[in-house]
């Protein structure tokens, strides 16, 4: 059964929004008018690394069977779809016409999966034992969260790694690194059957009789997604510099025991929170995939460009810690370089 979703963010949002239509689901892409243009005139083009390939295979949006769309949070009706994706770095959900649109999603319940790699205010509510009050100043902008329901958002790990190809357009991006999306239940029943009936539509799909890599996983834990705080707090966030900023690999491959602790100081905060052994991602598992991942990440970039405010999973993790009794000085260091760059762009720009 075709299902009718709409994704908040045209850039990452592409890639899940790809493995949607492939599996004959129809996909709105949310984006600014510039963005919605060349979509809407031209589709999208993801390229994708098939296994035992060599180069990646470029999927364009007017080859497959799902039906795509571009429009701007202005045009959009959330009672034309049967479930959101929250696929935007969480400081876009600032601006008003989003705003406007995620107060309008919230009215409706429209179930939300979210993509994000800063976990939606709503959905950390439904772990228990957690004062989320004292998570709003890691948000730039908690006010859009205040109206859903906790059950009807979820939280879906954004593993995969792709980027822009910005020489050829807003609507092309490849894909370097073809891992899953892993995503927890919702807290509704009928909400988790229609994610399990994408998820396997999304498996089924084949290309020359081979699998399209870049899966839905589905989990019955709500903490599967968490796996992927020890990789942004050992990797992305490790990236900044208390000058300068350098790629993954160098990050998590310069020192391993630093490594090694940072990622094991996060698992402990996991564990902490209810997540059981098998829910986590081993280090040895990450630490070869990050030798892969050769550029610096978005957060450092956004930084180095002189953004003074960007997702701080890095402060959630820490604020987190310090409920559940874990104290690290690695973690500590993180965010104190993080917050420190930050608070100079701040000055600079004022």
């Amino acid at each position: 059964m075709g299902r009718k979703i709409v994704i908040l963010g045209a850039s990452y949002g592409s890639l899940l929004g790809t493995k949607l239509l492939m599996a004959g689901q129809d996909v709105t892409l949310v984006c600014r008018d510039a963005t919605a243009e060349v979509i809407n005139s031209k589709g999208t083009e993801v390229r994708i690394k098939l296994r035992d390939e060599d180069e990646h295979r470029a999927f364009h949006s007017d080859d497959l069977p799902g039906a795509l769309n571009a429009l701007t949070p202005d045009q959009v009706d959330p009672s034309d779809y049967d479930m959101a994706v929250l696929a935007m770095s969480e400081p876009q959900y600032g601006n008003q016409s989003v705003r406007n649109l995620m107060h309008k999603i919230a009215k409706s319940a429209l179930p939300c999966l979210s993509i994000m790699n800063m976990p939606p205010l709503p959905f950390m509510k439904r772990i228990k034992g957690l004062d989320t009050s004292k998570f709003e100043r890691c948000y730039s902008c908690p006010e859009p969260w205040a109206g859903f329901e906790p059950d009807v958002v979820t939280l879906c790990s954004p593993d995969p790694q792709a980027f822009r190809v910005a020489e050829e357009g807003p609507n092309v991006l490849q894909v370097t690194l073809p891992t899953n999306f892993k995503a927890a239940p919702f807290g509704k029943p009928e909400h988790n059957e229609m994610l399990r009936e994408i998820e396997a539509a999304i498996d089924a799909v084949k290309v020359d009789g081979k699998d399209v890599p870049v899966k839905l996983r589905v989990y019955d834990s709500l903490f599967v997604p968490f796996a992927k705080w020890s990789m942004l707090l050992t990797g992305n966030y490790r990236c900044v510099l208390p000058r300068g900023i350098r790629a993954i690999n160098v990050a998590v491959h310069s020192d391993l025991e630093a490594s090694r602790r940072v990622y094991g100081n996060v698992d402990d905060i996991v564990l902490r929170l209810g997540a059981q052994p098998e829910d986590l991602v081993p280090f040895e598992k990450y630490e070869k995939a990050a030798v892969g991942l050769k550029k610096p990440s978005s957060a450092a970039r956004a930084i180095e460009a002189g953004a003074d405010f960007i997702e701080r999973a890095d402060l959630l993790v820490k604020l987190i810690s310090d409920q559940v009794g874990v104290n690290s000085p690695e973690i500590n260091r993180v965010v104190e370089t993080v917050s420190t760059r930050l608070a100079e762009n701040h000055t600079n720009a004022a």
